[in-house]
């Protein structure tokens, strides 16, 4: 990926979050203006239960949010990473969209130098529950049978395990959430990069890292909230020749 590279993470798009895609679709047009290449990391919506429920008839919201991915992906190369809340996300809905599908974690061949990109879940070992959560959840014919569901059943189903989510983040401590050292360097150690990129923990900064004796870096992705939280908050990150910039809002 030669040139300018953005990329954003942890947009979490909605029905109720309309001053959140306000910002987001105003920042898609400055990436169209400005950037090479945008990479949306995962998370890009709040729950995501499957391609079909955005290529048949989508709500308005939704539609809004494709016409402005597709118009995106028209101007410049779009790559979409799944996350841990749209991870059901497809090559159908790529392929709609003229987007290109990302499986991360991947090694980015940049004009900074290779970085691994990743949308960072699978760095909070330390929170088991989760994790195996996630194994379930990834695990080939359970999605099949997800995706096999009638629509409103599929609703049902995220909503509640939205709910449960919120509720379990309320009793975990905030350190069992955050990325596992020991897994980041693994990570980094098996990709043989000195970078890493990722979201998720929407705790963005840029971490100073010794690995293996050498300097590395780790830098997290802001999330985007404009509607319930004060300050509001969002960002990217700006690759290129001269090196790897946060940006936040």
């Amino acid at each position: 990926m030669r040139g300018t590279v953005w990329v954003a993470s942890d947009i979490h798009l909605g029905e109720a979050v309309p001053q959140t895609a306000r910002a987001f679709y105003d920042f898609l047009g400055r990436a169209r203006r400005e950037a090479g290449t945008l990479i949306l990391c995962g998370d890009l919506f709040d729950a995501w239960i499957g391609d079909d429920h955005a290529l048949r008839r989508p709500p308005r919201w939704l539609a809004t949010a494709l016409d402005e991915l597709r118009a995106t992906a028209g101007a410049l190369p779009l790559w979409l990473a799944r996350g841990n809340r749209d991870f059901l996300m497809g090559r159908a809905l790529a392929d709609a969209l003229g987007a290109r599908l990302l499986e991360a974690p991947a090694v980015l061949d940049t004009d900074a130098g290779p970085i691994l990109l990743a949308h960072g879940d699978e760095f909070c070992t330390d929170d088991l529950a989760y994790q195996r959560f996630r194994r379930i959840v990834h695990t080939p014919w359970i999605q099949r049978i997800f995706l096999a569901l009638p629509l409103g059943a599929r609703r049902a189903i995220a909503a509640r395990a939205r709910a449960r989510s919120r509720q379990a983040r309320r009793s975990k401590p905030m350190a069992i959430m955050d990325v596992n050292p020991a897994a980041v360097a693994q990570a980094l150690r098996a990709a043989g990069c000195d970078t890493l990129i990722h979201g998720h923990t929407h705790r963005p900064a840029v971490h100073a890292l010794e690995l293996d004796g050498r300097a590395a870096r780790r830098y997290v992705l802001p999330d985007w909230e404009f509607d319930h939280d004060a300050p509001p908050r969002g960002g990217w990150i700006e690759i290129d020749a001269a090196g790897i910039r946060l940006e936040q809002l």
